[in-house]
């Protein structure tokens, strides 16, 4: 459809002769009874010798040829002349090359004598014709002998000379001259107008139909034609309102459709939108060849700014006078390029748009961009509307360019759109600045991409650091904490170890914390990076406070001069310190020393401030450091609300792989605590973005597939576990057990594998090491594992009564909750039914909020423990059993539980006979028969120990 009424061949093809094609115009002449009958009435008129003009109008596709073509076999078959012609763009420069055309038809005819009139074509098409109105006599005697049919198509197209040609033919008929008129439109011509209109009057009678596009009912019919099946409904109605029932647009779209195999069904509407997109973008852009020029810059001013500025504006972009302007408009709508509303007219198409803009030079887009940007601004447009126009003009110098361009970057950070709003900020960076300026843009822009292109914003923030000239004091420790926030500890050490010769004494304390508080998250040391000073034992900046309390928290060293330094962290700045990682290290070093209210309400003052500022990366690691807190306090809902935030601030996919898995920690251990185990064990099992494992957080997602895995009674790999979990930490000496609990983890699969004396050193080392840093959280912790992996103490009952004492003003809620379920369970064992059923009781405001959680089951069991008549008492373990060896008693607790010989041989790491000779001393020892009754004594032995942790 190049412009055309319809998508049929040319006046000129072989059709003509031939005859139609019955398929296709049936579609075309489809609901176009009333037209025809229109029609059929001007035939009758004229074979009674009546003249007529009627033109058919509508959009381009909308069948108009298709209807004049359907009249003219009716002419013809009734014994009527018939004269054709079609006007194209190609020709609307050629002189009387409509005329040349009918003339033409006149000698097919049988008037061929010389032409019309005695004119000869070549006479006319040379311009040596000097009759103004050449052929017009010897067109009006043909019609004499024989009544004639003029059809002429597109006269959109019409050149100027065949124009005035057939307004003169108009003006010369009169009611009994046997000519009637047919033509067709599309509204798409030079002056915008039909053309008939410019006549002052009809002097026989004329009429104008305007053709509309398909019903839905119409379409129907058109998909079971070609489709050779009905479509369904919805399917009917998507393709009715995407095509706008435009017959040439829906006859391409549903024979590309069949083409492609596919069912006019509903579930291939994704299939039928992306053929219908094309197609109609296709048919779009065909109509603009041909265009006058100034319609094509009008469409280009209304490509740029046509959704942002009202027509007058745009015309006066497009350079053109009011009354040119408005013609053209009315012409772009007819043909269904452009559409209005209000004070505003819009491109259709986005076909169209692209292609009216590609094919203009690029300097010339570029000042077209460039003097719509200021037109809008002028007008008082949307500052984002604006934004959007300057992202494609080359830099301007003018100063509202950057304030514009800063307002839009602001709205589209509240909007979550990180993508657009470094666009913004890229295109500000383009126009003349000051250095100072430059960089804080900059430290921005760098923020918004760490979420949507976190190696372009670390790239960015390391030239800020390395080339802080010009920039103001403190934004080069700013982008290192800022590049910190999103886990690239590697890059922070570096970046903030070279700047330190070049920077004020003020700043230089502030990188110098920034460097200690990257080297705590690197697990290993980079050894190729400038001597940085230590921190100082009691630094005197809030900022180095901060990071030194981290410090001796991770240590497990001197619990009150760790909170006084992160008090002094916190309370040395306000909350609008530019600076987040030290305050945040302050606060999680508060949330070891048990200060968890006072870490809780300096954490959400922080986000507030990040989250004001737009600092994502900064918001998520705020969000996790409060999930932790949540979860200690066994808030299972806050903690997956938080961590879910975290994510969004900062995906996974944007985050740094160094502590990309600490957020699958908290979930993994959320899971196992919830009761959800077949989770956590999806998420245990997933992999972690390569890097990772280099990084402290590793630690923590080890300890948390630990957990996972003694859940599951796999002792074996949970002891591993735990134990790398623990030398990891180890490894930078961060060994505070109010950290992570992975001694105990490591001494319950030790001891469920038999190894006793490994559970008791693990057990040990872990009380002593909280009696030194003296959390109650800590302390309560280790004494309630002590107790039953070393059988220190004395009765169990008494050593859970005082992990309970000690983890009762504890704010680690989740930890007093498990010292309560084993104070009930000891209770159960001795008989203590009543002290039993309180602890029981305090434990409901615990399991209520959770049912399904683990806590919950053990209360529950416990609960019907309770309940249940009283059990005979087990019988004592022989006395032998002190007689067997520590190697013995092992391979006869394996043997005990199940595990073949090969098994143990396996787990203990010796030899298959080892093990043969082992259980033959064994049962020697116990004075049993064999492995039947070994197994019966091993399960006497009693449960293990339930998770405290």
């Amino acid at each position: 459809m190049t412009g055309r009424n319809d998508n049929c061949l040319s006046t000129r093809s072989l059709e003509w002769t031939y005859g139609p094609d019955t398929r296709r115009d049936g579609i075309d002449l489809l609901e176009r009874g009333r037209e025809q009958a229109a029609l059929t009435s001007l035939l009758t008129s004229l074979g009674r010798r009546r003249a007529g003009v009627v033109t058919l109008t509508g959009r381009p596709g909308h069948a108009q040829n298709a209807l004049l073509r359907w009249a003219a076999r009716r002419a013809r078959g009734g014994g009527l002349g018939v004269l054709h012609a079609q006007a194209a763009p190609a020709e609307r420069e050629v002189r009387y090359g409509v005329v040349a055309q009918v003339m033409t038809s006149m000698a097919e005819q049988g008037q061929a004598d010389g032409g019309p009139a005695g004119c000869s074509l070549r006479e006319l098409m040379e311009h040596r014709q000097p009759d103004p109105l050449p052929g017009l006599d010897g067109t009006l005697h043909f019609a004499q002998t024989m009544p004639t049919l003029l059809v002429i198509e597109d006269t959109q197209w019409l050149d100027p000379a065949s124009l005035r040609w057939l307004h003169a033919l108009v003006r010369r008929l009169t009611p009994d001259t046997p000519v009637a008129v047919l033509a067709s439109g599309s509204g798409v011509s030079a002056t915008g107008r039909d053309w008939l209109s410019l006549l002052p009057y009809s002097p026989v009678p004329s009429k104008q139909l305007v053709l509309r596009g398909l019903t839905e009912h119409g379409v129907a019919t058109v998909v079971e034609t070609v489709c050779g099946t009905p479509g369904d409904q919805r399917f009917t109605a998507t393709v009715a309102a995407a095509t706008e029932g435009n017959p040439a647009v829906l006859r391409e779209v549903l024979c590309q459709f069949t083409d492609q195999g596919h069912e006019p069904v509903a579930a291939r509407l994704p299939e039928l939108r992306t053929i219908t997109a094309a197609v109609v973008g296709d048919h779009a852009t065909r109509s603009l060849n041909g265009l006058p020029a100034e319609a094509v810059a009008l469409l280009r001013a209304l490509a740029v700014c046509g959704e942002l500025l009202s027509f007058p504006l745009v015309r006066a972009l497009a350079g053109l006078r009011p009354v040119r302007g408005q013609e053209l408009q009315v012409m772009l709508e007819a043909a269904g390029l452009t559409v209005s509303g209000g004070t505003k007219t819009q491109v259709r198409h986005p076909a169209v748009k692209a292609r009216v803009l590609e094919d203009m030079a690029t300097e010339e887009r570029a000042q077209l961009y460039s003097r719509a940007a200021e037109l809008a601004h002028r007008a008082w447009a949307n500052d984002e509307d604006v934004a959007q126009i300057l992202l494609r003009t080359p830099p301007l110098g003018a100063p509202w360019v950057v304030s514009t361009l800063c307002e839009s970057f602001t709205a589209a950070l509240n909007a979550e759109d990180h993508v657009r709003a470094a666009a913004y900020l890229s295109r500000a960076l383009r126009e003349p600045l000051e250095p100072s300026e430059r960089a804080r843009l900059t430290l921005e822009l760098a923020a918004a991409e760490a979420v949507s292109a976190p190696l372009a914003g670390d790239r960015r923030l390391g030239e800020l650091v390395r080339d802080g000239s010009g920039a103001p004091e403190g934004l080069r420790a700013r982008a290192v904490d800022l590049g910190l926030a999103r886990g690239n500890s590697d890059w922070a050490r570096r970046a903030a170890a070279e700047a330190l010769c070049d920077v004020p004494p003020g700043e230089r304390d502030s990188l110098i914390a920034l460097f200690w508080l990257a080297d705590e998250s690197r697990d290993d040391t980079e050894p190729m990076v400038p001597e940085v000073p230590v921190l100082p034992g009691r630094p005197s900046t809030p900022v180095q406070s901060g990071v030194r309390a981290w410090q001796l928290a991770v240590r497990g060293e001197d619990l009150e001069t760790t909170r006084t330094l992160a008090r002094a962290a916190l309370a040395g700045d306000g909350p609008d310190t530019p600076l987040v990682l030290p305050r945040l290290a302050a606060c999680r070093a508060l949330i070891l020393t048990d200060d968890h209210e006072e870490a809780a309400a300096e954490l959400d003052t922080l986000l507030t401030v990040v989250r004001r500022d737009h600092r994502r990366a900064a918001t998520a690691r705020i969000l996790t450091a409060r999930a932790e807190l949540s979860l200690r306090a066994g808030r299972f809902d806050a903690v997956e609300q938080d961590v879910d935030a975290a994510e969004r601030a900062l995906p996974m996919s944007s985050r740094h792989p160094l502590i990309a898995p600490s957020l699958t920690a908290l979930r993994i251990a959320t899971a196992v605590e919830a009761g959800r185990q077949e989770y956590a064990r999806t998420l245990a099992a997933a992999p972690a973005p390569p890097g990772a494992e280099e990084g402290v957080a590793w630690a923590a997602l080890l300890f948390s597939r630990a957990r996972v895995a003694a859940v599951d009674g796999r002792w074996t790999e949970a002891m591993e576990l735990a134990k790398e979990s623990g030398r990891r930490l180890l490894r930078r000496q961060w060994s505070n057990p109010a950290l992570v609990c992975w001694r105990p983890q490591a001494a319950e699969a030790c001891y469920a594998l038999g190894d006793r004396e490994e559970a008791a050193r693990l057990s040990l080392e872990e009380l002593r090491l909280a009696r030194r840093w003296g959390s109650a959280s800590a302390v309560g912790v280790a004494e309630l594992w002590t107790a039953p992996m070393t059988g220190a103490g004395g009765r169990p009952v008494i050593a859970a009564r005082e992990a309970v004492r000690v983890l009762r003003d504890s704010p680690a809620r989740l930890t007093y909750a498990w010292a309560l379920a084993r104070l009930a369970s000891c209770e159960l064992e001795e008989g203590d039914s009543r002290a039993a059923a309180l602890s029981l009781a305090q434990l409901s405001a615990f399991t209520t909020p959770h049912p399904p959680s683990r806590l919950a089951a053990a209360v529950r069991g416990l609960t019907e423990r309770l309940e249940k008549p009283a059990l005979p008492v087990p019988p004592a373990l022989p006395r032998e059993w002190t007689t067997l060896s520590e190697a013995e008693q092992r391979t006869a607790t394996y043997a005990g539980r199940g595990h073949a010989n090969r098994e143990i041989a396996e787990l203990l790491s010796v030899s298959r006979r080892t093990v043969e000779l082992r259980l033959s001393n064994t049962y020697r020892k116990l004075r049993i028969s064999g492995r039947e009754e070994l197994c019966v004594l091993v399960r006497n032995m009693g449960e293990r120990p339930s998770d405290a942790s």
